[in-house]
């Protein structure tokens, strides 16, 4: 009987089985952030095991609030700043160099296929995108992780989902994620990898496939994950290209990676993306989706672009197409984050920075700060908040605040119009 991918890499990383159906796997990459991370360093300090696995294998970032804003984030910022030096840490980001972590370590070529990753973030399967199997840890999981370099996981099932068809004008991977956890609901992969497949993931850019495999997390998911390709090739040649003769060689390792074609899944599910609309958020829960239609008109009092879903170059290009030439409307505030300084220089020598600026946006350094609500962007009681972001629960991005979640271009469309708009219009 065939594997699945999540199967294949589960098998080649098994460490133990101490009891049926959990699995200690070799771990490849811990990655790490300040808010998460500074928990587990203390609690490694007050147990006498202040050390890492391997520090070539750990890579840490300030990112979610930065700069600090007061002196409680500046004391997490520097519990991380003062580990990462003291075992010297050679792939730490601080201020200035550091990006949202799940935009910034794929940038840097840290993920492969076959990888195991994990991190203290809900949202590592983000790099899934690559074909690794990639997951968001408690602190006792992350603890173990940066000591011993293994973590404990149930046997995986996967439920393949074939996207079919050809996507429409003005329809992006977020409007496709959202479209798919409507479809599954909140609850529908728990304990469940996602395998994205077929011709519109072919299509896709690795830009657009780390946007579906973020949003994972939010239909239950344990990881999401696509089989790694030419596309992947092309995005990771830089960093391995001394590794193999030539692209069509490190396709050839790749594709061991890939579900035999006799492979067992725990659910298959068939979507037609041909005739999707572009999708937003209602009420307090990802699967609550509805097409634009079915919303356009909703005030909003803030427009936020950025995260580690939608705050790559590609999704800077689509806003900026819609905004070049158009003002903001004056009912509202419009935020820019890029997601890393990268995109922010590539952005800035595109001149995309100056078409956010002139349209009124306040363009902002890399950060997750406005997403959960902590800096640069939290909303008051009451507001309404247009958002790239990926959840949308009460209180999220502020407490007593309302988001809607939507693609880069929708979002820019809300902006111009001061309520929830239909992007197409623009295009």
């Amino acid at each position: 009987m065939g594997m699945t991918i999540a199967e294949k890499i589960f098998t080649s990383h098994l460490v133990d089985e101490p009891f049926a159906g959990t699995r200690v796997l070799k771990l490849d990459v811990v990655m790490c952030h300040e808010i998460t991370t500074p928990i587990a360093i203390d609690d490694l300090m007050a147990r006498g095991k202040d050390r890492v696995f391997d520090p070539g294998k750990i890579k840490a970032v300030i990112d979610h609030v930065t700069p600090s804003k007061d002196s409680k984030t500046a004391t997490q910022a520097k519990i991380l700043r003062d580990w990462a030096r003291r075992h010297a840490i050679p792939d730490f980001f601080d201020i200035g160099a550091n990006g949202v972590c799940h935009a910034l370590f794929p940038e840097k070529g840290y993920i492969r296929p076959g990888y195991t990753v994990i991190m203290g973030d809900s949202h590592t399967c983000t790099h899934g995108a690559f074909g690794a199997f990639a997951a968001g840890v408690g602190t006792t999981d992350l603890e173990v992780g940066i000591l011993k370099g293994v973590c404990a996981f149930r046997e995986p099932k996967t439920i393949r989902i074939n996207l079919n068809g050809t996507l429409p004008k003005g329809v992006y991977a977020k409007d496709v994620i959202l479209h798919v956890i409507g479809t599954l609901t909140v609850n529908g992969a728990t304990d469940r990898v996602m395998e994205f497949r077929g011709p519109v993931i072919d299509a896709m850019t690795m830009e657009s496939r780390m946007t579906l495999c973020n949003m994972a997390i939010e239909a239950g998911g344990t990881s999401g994950i696509c089989m790694p390709d030419g596309v992947t090739v092309d995005y990771l040649w830089p960093f391995i290209e001394k590794e193999y003769a030539s692209r069509e060689a490190a396709l050839a390792a790749f594709k061991k990676w890939w579900s035999d074609d006799d492979a067992v899944y725990d659910r298959v599910v068939d979507i037609d993306v041909s005739a999707l609309e572009p999708a937003v958020t209602f009420g307090y829960k990802p699967d609550q989706v509805k097409v634009i239609g079915e919303i356009a008109g909703t005030p909003v009092d803030q427009v936020y672009l950025g995260s580690c879903t939608n705050g790559r170059l590609e999704d800077l290009r689509v806003a900026a197409a819609i905004l070049k030439g158009k003002k903001i409307a004056p009912s509202v505030r419009a935020i820019l984050s890029p997601a890393t300084p990268k995109i922010y220089r590539d952005a800035l020598n595109e001149g995309l920075i100056a078409v956010f600026m002139e349209a009124g946006f306040c363009v902002t350094n890399p950060t997750c700060g406005a997403c959960l609500g902590m800096s640069n962007g939290v909303l008051a009681e009451g507001e309404v908040c247009a958002s790239t972001t990926n959840r949308n629960f009460m209180g999220r991005m502020g407490k007593g605040g309302m988001v809607h979640l939507m693609s880069p271009a929708t979002s820019a469309a809300t902006a111009i119009e001061g309520k929830i708009a239909d992007p197409r219009k623009y295009l």
